[in-house]
């Protein structure tokens, strides 16, 4: 039986290690030219990240208004960015082939995203300051997305498109 509810610190940290060093692995292969490898690594991205960032917006985000105000909105902005360059990657890989350039926009843009990831993780300075019981619903809520398992790019399109609408 999955487990209901973790540990969202310990958890959140946790993911933006996998993403740096999967970020990092998605570099090099894009710049090698090895694209069997590369598109292995994005659609690894793509499934990790899918229920990181929908806890993100959906649940983490919105607890810490009370930390940072309006700021959370910029938050929102840059997962903008990092759904936009996903994209971007995912076209370029899907190609039957890459171009030495297309590699080292591939990795240029995987790295580029290594500042989101970096700072993303200092929110558990202030998540650290939530009462037992915040800390709790975030865990159900982080468990649930990740047992849903909605990927990214999926998850971008239906269900993050579906909020922004209402």
């Amino acid at each position: 039986m999955a487990k209901t509810t973790l540990d969202p610190i310990v958890e959140f940290r946790e993911d933006h290690r996998k993403v740096r060093d999967s970020l990092l692995d998605l570099a090099s292969a894009a710049e090698a030219g090895d694209l069997a490898r590369a598109r292995d690594i994005l659609g690894r991205i793509d499934t990790m990240v899918g229920p990181h960032f929908r806890y993100e917006e959906e649940t983490l985000y919105p607890t810490l208004k009370e930390f940072l105000g309006d700021y959370v909105d910029s938050l929102i902005k840059e997962h903008d960015g990092a759904i936009d360059t996903a994209r971007v990657a995912a076209k370029l890989l899907s190609q039957p082939s890459l171009s030495a350039e297309e590699g080292k926009a591939v990795a240029k843009a995987a790295r580029a995203l290594l500042v989101h990831v970096s700072n993303c993780d200092g929110l558990n300075i202030l998540t650290e300051r939530l009462s037992k019981e915040k800390l709790a619903g975030l865990g159900k809520h982080f468990a649930r997305s990740r047992a849903e398992g909605i990927s990214l790019l999926r998850w971008a399109d239906t269900i993050r498109k579906g909020l922004a609408a209402s």
